[in-house]
C-alpha cells in the first residue's frame, strides 16, 4: 500500500514538473519559429542598414527604418529621445516584469565595402559597418518581435523594451540616455555582438575616456620674426611625446591612442592653434583615473614648456563592462539548447577568401560553441557603452559568428560579411538566443531574482558616474 502511495506521489510529481516546464519549452520553440519566419524581412531590414552605412548620430535613415519596422509589428514607439533624433524606444505589453533589449546601427568612417571576398569600396571614402552594427540592431529587434507574438497571445505576461541606441563607436549614445532615465524601471537588458566566435561573454571589456587636448598660442611669421611667435603645434608635439615617454611607466593593460586632428595650416605661419583627439584604456575606471591624473599634469607641463595655453576636455567614455555571472549561465544554457550555428560550404569558401586576402589562417568560420569561461582572465581589448548599462542595470551579452575567425575587425571583411549570407545567418541565431534566454527571463521570477542580486552585490558602494559632459549630445552637421 505504502509503495503504491508514494508511486502515485511520485507520478503526481512528476508531471506537475512536465508541466511546469512545458509552457517554457514550448515558448522557446514559438520564438525560435517566430525568427525563421520573419528571417527573409530580417535579412532585407539589414541589408538596408547596412547600405545606407551611417556614422555615429548621422544614423538617420537607419534608425527610422528600425524604428518603423517596429511600430508595422505594434510597438510603441518613441521616436528623438535622450536629445538625439536617432535614438528611440520601443515597447510592447504592459507591467512587469520590464526586459530591455539594446540594438546599434551606427557605421565607421572610411570602411565602405562590397559584399565580396575582395577589398572593394561600395562607396570610396564612405562608410560601413566595419563592426557589423547593421546585424546588432536588427538581430536584438527580430527577438523582441519573437517576444512580443508571446505577449499579444497571453503566453507571457510583461513588457518587452527595444532600446535604438546610436553612436556606440565614438559617442555613447546610451550614456545620454541613462542620463535621461529610460533604463531606470528595466529589470533586466540582453544585448549580443557580432563576432568570430560563439560564447556567452562572461569577460569584461576596458573602461575607456574619450577626450581632447587643445592648445593655443601666437602667430608669426615663422622666417621674418619667429620670436614673436608662440607655436600651438610646440605645445602639442611636448604632449604627444611626453604620452609616449609615459607608456613604459603604465600597467601593461593600459592603452593609449591619439589623432592629431589640427596640426597648422601651412609651414611659414607659426601656429596659433593645435587639437589632439585621445582615449586611454584600462581593465577598470578606477585605472583610467590613475591615468589621467598623470595625463592632466603632462598637458599643463606641455603648456609651460611651449608657453602657450592649453586645455583638456572630456567628450565621453565608458566603463568596463560588468559582468553578470549568473545571468551568462542562463545565456549559455540557451545557446547550447540551440547548439552552434552552421553555416553553408558556400559561405565557409568566402570566409576562406577573405582570410586569404588579410594574410591570416584560411580556418574559415568558427561553428562550435566555445566553453563557458567561469575565470576569464583580463578584459579583451575594446570598450563600449553597454557596460555603463551594465552598472545601472544587470546586463547579459553573447557574442555571435557572423566574420572569419581572426579576421581583422573595424575592417573591410566584417563589412563584407555583413552584407551577405554569413552575417544573415549569425543574427539570426542570435536573435534565436536572445528570444529564448527572455522565455526565461519573463517566466521564472527566481532566475530574475538571482540575477538581481548578483548585481546588486556587486555594485553596492560603487556609484555610477559616467564621462559625460554637460549639455546635449554633439550632433554633428550633414
Amino acid at each position: 500500500m505504502l509503495h503504491r502511495v508514494l508511486t502515485a506521489f511520485c507520478s503526481v510529481a512528476f508531471v506537475s514538473i512536465a508541466l511546469a516546464q512545458t509552457p517554457s519549452v514550448a515558448q522557446k520553440s514559438a520564438v525560435v519559429a517566430s525568427i525563421d519566419a520573419h528571417r527573409a524581412e530580417l535579412a532585407r531590414l539589414s541589408d538596408q542598414i547596412w547600405a545606407y552605412a551611417e556614422p555615429a548620430l548621422l544614423e538617420t535613415r537607419s534608425a527610422e527604418a528600425l524604428a518603423s519596422y517596429a511600430a508595422a509589428q505594434g510597438f510603441r514607439v518613441n521616436r528623438g529621445v535622450a536629445e538625439m533624433p536617432t535614438a528611440f524606444v520601443a515597447e510592447y505589453g504592459q507591467g512587469a516584469p520590464v526586459i530591455g533589449i539594446l540594438g546599434e546601427y551606427d557605421a565607421l568612417p572610411g570602411l565602405s565595402q562590397k559584399a565580396e571576398s575582395a577589398k572593394a569600396p561600395l562607396d570610396a571614402g564612405a562608410a560601413g559597418h566595419g563592426c557589423g552594427h547593421n546585424l546588432l540592431g536588427v538581430g536584438a529587434l527580430g527577438a523582441a518581435v519573437a517576444i512580443k507574438e508571446q505577449i499579444a497571445t497571453g503566453k507571457i505576461a510583461g513588457t518587452i523594451r527595444f532600446y535604438g541606441t546610436p553612436a556606440e563607436e565614438n559617442v555613447g549614445g546610451k550614456l545620454y540616455m541613462l542620463r535621461a532615465g529610460l533604463f531606470k524601471d528595466v529589470d533586466i537588458v540582453l544585448s549580443w555582438h557580432p563576432g568570430d566566435e560563439n560564447n556567452a561573454d562572461t569577460r569584461s571589456s576596458q573602461a575607456m575616456v574619450d577626450f581632447v587636448v587643445e592648445f593655443r598660442g601666437k602667430t608669426a611669421h615663422a622666417a621674418f620674426d619667429p620670436w614673436n611667435g608662440r607655436s600651438a603645434v610646440d605645445g602639442l608635439e611636448i604632449f604627444t611625446h611626453s604620452v609616449n615617454y609615459l607608456r613604459e611607466h603604465v600597467k601593461p593593460t593600459v592603452r593609449i591612442h591619439y589623432s592629431i586632428v589640427d596640426g597648422g595650416q601651412v609651414p611659414n605661419v607659426v601656429p596659433a592653434y593645435a587639437k589632439l583627439w585621445c582615449w586611454v584604456r584600462d581593465s577598470d575606471r578606477a585605472g583610467v583615473e590613475d591615468v589621467m591624473a598623470r595625463i592632466r599634469k603632462i598637458v599643463t607641463g606641455s603648456a609651460l614648456a611651449a608657453d602657450v595655453e592649453a586645455k583638456l576636455t572630456v567628450q565621453s567614455g565608458s566603463y568596463n563592462m560588468l559582468v553578470n555571472m549568473t545571468g551568462q549561465r542562463m545565456l549559455y544554457e540557451n545557446l547550447k539548447r540551440l547548439g552552434p550555428p552552421t553555416f553553408t560550404p558556400a559561405e565557409q569558401a568566402f570566409a576562406r577568401e577573405l582570410q586569404k586576402a588579410t594574410g591570416t589562417e584560411p580556418a574559415g568560420l568558427d561553428d562550435t560553441l566555445k566553453p563557458f569561461l567561469d575565470n576569464p582572465g583580463p578584459p579583451e581589448g575594446g570598450s563600449t557603452d553597454v557596460a555603463d548599462v551594465s552598472w545601472n542595470v544587470p546586463t547579459l551579452q553573447l557574442t555571435i559568428t557572423t566574420a572569419p575567425k581572426d579576421a581583422p575587425w573595424h575592417a573591410w571583411p566584417v563589412v563584407a560579411c555583413g552584407g551577405m549570407s554569413i552575417g544573415h545567418a549569425g543574427m539570426a541565431y542570435a536573435a534565436k538566443a536572445l528570444a529564448s534566454t527572455m522565455v526565461d527571463l519573463f517566466t521564472d521570477p527566481a532566475k530574475r531574482g538571482a540575477i538581481r542580486k548578483e548585481f546588486e552585490a556587486k555594485v553596492a558602494g560603487k556609484p555610477y558616474q559616467g564621462y559625460l559632459p554637460d549639455g546635449p549630445p554633439p550632433i554633428p552637421k550633414r
